[in-house]
């Protein structure tokens, strides 16, 4: 990072983010910035909505698949149990994310086992365009997982992971290794790495608007007169 941000590494990044900022505001910044489209669809949503999570995104690509190659496939992905999840799995780092997508919604793609692995290689938290199991297993674990829910089929004879730290697409939404991802009660936002410096400066002085305009309206201040002295609603 550079020395004119209040923050000199991720970890003291997130530490900020997680003490003074939420989805909404990041989200706000962003599309003045023309970036309008950074939020994953609704039915993504947090499993303990009362954590917010922040990391950098490990992105994965899962494909679905329909028959057994039983060691006889031209293509040795498909002959590997979940293609190519556990090379992914092992290559988490610490304070980045799973986000996985690529697959239809027939099988959930995270978890206990999967939680436990991330969590001890420091990661800190999984986010899928689909489903997850196991939940008791998560929540006893405290691991952060972002789903459409619990549903408890396995991917197993269903699907693959293809590929990992490539570029993916939750319902247009570009995610590419190494952004930062950050989520809430409100949703899942991401931020490209081009412009997180200014997202995260821009972020954090609207929230300090918000707190005096919040003030303000507490003290009987119009919306009308706090619109034309702040700008924020």
């Amino acid at each position: 990072m550079k020395n004119n941000t209040p923050w000199n590494n991720d970890k003291e990044l997130f530490e900020l983010v997680r003490r003074e900022l939420f989805t909404g505001v990041v989200g706000d910044v962003m599309d003045s910035l023309g970036y309008q489209h950074q939020f994953l669809p609704p039915q993504v949503r947090a499993l303990q909505p009362e954590k917010l999570l922040i990391g950098r995104a490990m992105t994965v690509l899962e494909a679905d698949v329909f028959h057994h190659t039983n060691g006889k496939s031209d293509q040795p992905v498909m002959d590997r149990a979940f293609g190519v999840m556990f090379d992914a799995l092992d290559d988490l780092k610490e304070d980045e994310i799973y986000i996985c997508s690529g697959s239809s919604p027939r099988y959930a793609l995270w978890g206990e086992l999967m939680s436990t692995k991330a969590k001890q290689l420091g990661a800190v938290g999984a986010i899928v365009n689909g489903y997850h199991r196991d939940t008791k297993g998560i929540l006893a674990l405290n691991f952060p997982t972002f789903s459409f829910g619990a549903y408890a089929q396995d991917q197993g004879p269903r699907g693959k992971v293809i590929a990992w730290r490539v570029p993916i697409e939750i319902e247009g939404v570009r995610i590419n290794d190494g952004d930062i991802l950050i989520g809430d009660i409100d949703g899942v936002c991401v931020i490209p790495k081009q412009i997180e410096q200014e997202v995260f400066i821009k972020s954090l002085e609207k929230a300090s608007t918000e707190k005096l305009v919040q003030k303000s309206l507490q003290e009987g201040m119009s919306t009308v007169d706090a619109w034309d002295q702040f700008g924020v609603m």
